[in-house]
């Protein structure tokens, strides 16, 4: 029995054919093919492509999932940067699938952390296994293009997901430095509060980047070439984040500083959500930038400010923290939620 899943974003398609073995839970990729969204007028004809041209040669598959950036409404979503609307009731019709779910990018990969293989993720706090709590809650906490959060319920293979918007809750400042950059983030982006996905995001990264070369200490540096650019090119604002943590690694005190920065906000995140959550199952830090700062995140540093939370340190110390390493993790949990609804037939 093959599944087809869909990673769905406003830049890319990333489509691929699962099966189901027999002796394993974790579905088993046959197939992928990544399609440039701009280059097509609709899912439909990126669909017909992908099942005529590279499925050829083996069986139709039997259920899908799409895991769609942006939110879901009764199986319909709409792509605003791609002014596409989705019907997953549609779909389902029109190419032949017994059941077709569209699910929000980010908290489809719930579905996928009971299926997980040790290649794909690493500990990097254990956690007390010992402590007499439910461990069926879990929470997930990614940075990439922006800030995502989702939460469910994992008992044995049952999953239930619950979604969240918690990216967007106000950024907390913990010292004069961060409170500076929240104010030059408000004037400079003209608005009245700043949520926590303006800074913890690669897109964050950069602005926290932007800030810091606005000091008169940073006339000089060598990505001063970059701000007035930044302006008018979102391509160039996506590269930007790798270019300063290029340089971090060489030993650039200045981004060494911005990455600092945008590591401890991150972290004190992890740990507000951890004892908002209580996810004694598990913490999984997701989403682009994770396997990019895994080092980082190892560090005594990182989860010395995990953890600082006064009274409540010591609870967090019981919870398990994990980072996922897949890079294509949301198509891999699409694929575990294509297979569970195929088991409802």
């Amino acid at each position: 029995m093959n599944f087809l899943a869909c990673d769905l974003g406003g830049t890319k398609v990333l489509l691929g054919i699962f099966k189901k073995e027999v002796n394993t839970c974790t579905p088993i990729l046959i197939l992928k093919k990544k399609y440039l969204s701009s280059e097509w007028d609709s899912i439909d004809t990126i669909l017909e492509d992908f099942l005529k041209n590279e499925c050829k040669n083996i069986n139709h598959p039997f259920s899908a999932c799409f895991a769609v950036a942006g939110p879901i409404s009764n199986n319909n979503a709409e792509i605003i940067n791609l002014s596409w609307n989705i019907s997953g009731d549609e779909l389902k019709k029109k190419f032949k699938f017994k059941n077709c779910e569209l699910v929000n990018d980010f908290a489809v990969q719930i579905y996928g952390i009971p299926f997980l293989k040790k290649s794909q993720y690493s500990a990097i706090q254990n956690g007390d296994r010992s402590v007499g709590v439910n461990k069926d809650l879990h929470a997930i906490v990614g940075a990439g293009t922006g800030l995502g959060i989702a939460k469910g319920i994992i008992s044995g293979n049952k999953v239930k997901v619950l979604a969240s918007e918690g990216g967007h809750v106000e950024y907390s400042p913990k010292s004069d430095l961060e409170w500076e950059l929240k104010n030059w983030l408000k004037y400079s982006l003209k608005v009245e509060r700043i949520s926590c996905e303006r800074i913890i995001s690669g897109t964050g990264l950069s602005r926290i980047a932007e800030w810091r070369l606005s000091k008169p200490d940073a006339k000089n540096h060598p990505l001063q070439k970059y701000l007035k650019e930044l302006k008018t090119s979102d391509n160039l604002r996506k590269e930007l984040p790798q270019e300063i943590c290029n340089l971090s690694n060489l030993g650039d005190k200045m981004m060494i500083e911005v990455e600092r920065i945008w590591l401890d906000a991150y972290a004190s995140l992890l740990g507000d959500v951890a004892l908002q959550e209580l996810c004694y199952g598990g913490l999984w830090i997701s989403g682009g930038t994770a396997p990019k700062h895994f080092i980082n995140f190892k560090s005594g540093l990182f989860m010395k400010q995990f953890s600082d939370k006064g009274r409540l340190k010591d609870i967090l110390k019981n919870i398990p923290v994990n980072v996922i390493l897949d890079e294509e993790f949301g198509l891999f949990s699409a694929a575990c939620r294509a297979k569970m609804l195929s088991q409802k037939e």
